[in-house]
């Protein structure tokens, strides 16, 4: 499998008012298909304030085939030599296997940060997965910062994400100029794992409501109503949210253009019933939204927008007719 990474020079530590740019200047290394890339200031941007070093590993979506491309030209490099190079270091991985593989394996993050360095971790993981990246980054004298964040693809794009950080405060402050590029909002939450949790509590509620909504729209049309009637009702209520006149046209179109995957939406279901399994809280409406998706990915949507849940309904009604 193919890891992507790319180096980081300088960006200053004041906000940033335009977007950075990609530097390309080490070679990228071959190991699984996360992605690795870094932002570059322009000269202009350069105070005496002085600047930090800033590497991101994980790009997503639009990163990994970018970044395929640029292995087939050639370039190779490690997240050991990104957090080597770097004075503070993001990583965005798709689940905790992978985010403690970049941080903690062979070549990874751990063996090139050291004292004095930062790594934050905006990964969506379990508590446990990102006390064990803490321990291991803080044994190198760095600092470490949990920073889940809320928010899909056309917040990420807009710079609208909210930031649901735990860890050094120490790295809180320092990242803080960063997160408010890249968000709208930013939460101090304590030690690691409180992030962590935050962050599985609110997809939890996000994942049952999706479940919920799309069983609205399946019994609005059952039962002979218009259901973009329903999504404009709905939309000016009090149960409003943005998710539901986003992606409430579409499901009824059955089509469903991804902001945010389905199967990480149940891999994140599955991460909040454990959490909530260790305190013994009982969450049988999640529970049941889980199983839903489990049926929506076992039909072959795990690439499409967690919305396509809605097809789970649609084949449980089918085996009942």
């Amino acid at each position: 499998m193919a890891l992507c990474s790319i180096f980081c020079p300088s960006i200053p530590v004041r906000f940033r008012p335009k977007p950075v740019s990609l530097f390309f200047s080490k070679p990228l290394f071959s190991l699984s298909y996360r992605v690795y890339s870094s932002l570059q200031p322009t000269p202009s941007t350069k105070d005496e304030l002085g600047t930090v070093s800033i590497g991101f590993l994980g790009m997503g979506i639009m990163g990994s085939p970018m970044a395929q491309n640029l292995l087939k030209a050639g370039y190779k490099s490690s997240p050991e030599e990104v957090t080597a190079a770097c004075d503070l270091t993001f990583a965005m991985l798709a689940d905790p296997e992978s985010a403690i593989d970049v941080a903690c394996g062979k070549n990874g993050a751990v063996s090139g940060i050291s004292s004095g360095k930062g790594y934050v971790d905006v990964s969506t993981v379990d508590a446990a997965s990102s006390m064990l990246i803490s321990k291991q980054i803080k044994d190198t004298g760095a600092l470490f910062l949990e920073a889940p964040v809320s928010g899909s693809k056309k917040p990420a794009e807009d710079g609208q994400l909210i930031f649901l950080t735990a860890g050094d405060k120490l790295l809180y402050e320092k990242a803080a100029p960063f997160f408010d590029i890249m968000g709208k909002s930013r939460f101090y939450l304590g030690e690691v794992g409180n992030g962590a949790a935050m962050k599985l509590v609110v997809n939890m509620i996000m994942g049952s409501m999706m479940a919920s909504f799309a069983e609205g729209i399946l019994l609005s049309k059952k039962v002979g109503l218009d259901p973009n009637v329903l999504v404009e009702v709905v939309s000016q209520g009090a149960i409003n949210a943005p998710m539901y006149s986003l992606k409430g046209p579409s499901m009824i179109k059955s089509v469903y253009p991804t902001a945010f995957p389905l199967k990480h939406q149940q891999k994140d279901m599955r991460l909040a019933l454990g959490l909530a399994e260790t305190v013994s809280q009982s969450t049988p409406v999640a529970a049941a939204a889980n199983e839903l998706y489990k049926v929506a990915k076992s039909y072959g949507f795990s690439d499409e927008d967690f919305s396509a849940v809605i097809e789970a309904l649609k084949a449980a009604k089918s085996q009942e007719a």
